[in-house]
């Protein structure tokens, strides 16, 4: 079967010709489409072995001095300034290696980088060479927050399994994380992770004061997602979004059900699209009711995700909290 080439800009997101009108606090505002777009090639120089080697045989190179020995990692000299510019010559590395510091955490990306939020960004010294390189940061264990990953954290890098030759096609995880038949292995790829099963914080044993505040807080949430229901605004922020979310407290579990505009609270969900831990529900129910924000509950690590790009559905949750407290203010 001939496989089909994809575009740099998918025909989904390219607008028909016209206009519409879009009413804003009662107002009516006419929008035009239209475009400004530049195309354009771009070589990898002498990069090209690097890329090369990570798109097709899944290796790390660097480059070594001829006379100093000093490994680099990316190859981004063809001579060594610190020998007289003796000739340096491409060796491969291996694919462990630890943090030279902490790693800053994105959690809210432009449009260029959203589909690989949240993610750290910090440099990585592999084994065999004597630079740092940077490279993103993921975890298998939930979303990645402040501590998980420092300086002289071991970890492990990974291909993905679509790649072109970027530097996009690898990233790290904590080498603690997998086995060690995947930290031997070269050239692991993401796919060959275990990305559905991350190890949930334990909850203490439950009393019956926590049995009456999931109660009391369920209901109070009910509440607030029903006026979510009738709020346009907040409809509109996750429309076209459709989740199972289990959400675990001290006092026991329950569902939060999103159907493309509608959200609603149930029982908890025999199968879910991702897990909600916290201690304490009013955690959450703080959050939906614009008392606070969710992404920063997860941030402090008060409220624990079992998948990383799940940050997205808890930042539309917060946007709507954020749209019934506008409507209100109106």
């Amino acid at each position: 079967m001939k496989q089909l080439k994809e575009k740099i800009i998918p025909d989904k997101y390219i607008p028909e010709a016209g206009s519409h009108i879009e009413t804003i606090d009662g107002r009516d505002y006419l929008i035009a489409n239209d475009a400004m777009y530049t195309f354009y090639r771009r070589t990898k120089g002498e990069f090209s072995d690097f890329f090369l080697a990570i798109r097709d045989q899944k290796k790390l190179l660097g480059c070594k001095c001829t006379q100093c020995g000093l490994v680099r990692v990316p190859p981004f000299l063809t001579h060594c300034p610190d020998c007289n510019f003796a000739p340096t010559e491409i060796i491969e590395v291996e694919q462990v290696g630890v943090m030279n510091s902490t790693p800053p955490i994105t959690y809210f990306a432009t449009s260029l980088f959203q589909d690989m939020a949240p993610y750290g960004r910090g440099r990585v010294i592999f084994r065999g060479a004597d630079t740092a390189m940077s490279v993103n940061l993921y975890t298998t264990n939930g979303i990645l927050v402040p501590g998980l990953i420092k300086k002289g954290t071991e970890v492990k890098l990974i291909f993905r399994d679509k790649r072109v030759g970027d530097v996009k096609d690898i990233f790290c995880v904590p080498a603690s994380e997998l086995t060690k038949t995947q930290i031997r292995k070269k050239g692991l790829q993401e796919s060959e992770i275990d990305w559905e099963t991350a190890v949930q914080p334990k909850l203490p044993k439950a009393n019956n004061n926590d049995l009456a505040n999931l109660k009391k807080t369920v209901k109070e949430i009910t509440s607030i997602v029903i006026e979510m229901n009738r709020n346009p605004r907040a409809r509109k922020d996750i429309a076209g979004w459709k989740r199972n979310i289990l959400v675990k407290t001290k006092g026991g579990q329950f569902g939060l059900f999103i159907r493309d505009g509608n959200i609603r609270v149930g029982k908890a969900p025999s199968s879910s699209d991702f897990i909600i831990v916290c201690e304490d529900p009013r955690t959450l129910l703080d959050g939906l009711a614009y008392r606070g924000a969710i992404t920063d509950s997860v941030i402090n690590k008060k409220l624990w995700i079992s998948k990383n790009m799940e940050f997205n559905t808890i930042f539309k949750l917060d946007r709507m909290a954020r749209s019934v407290a506008r409507t209100k203010k109106m």
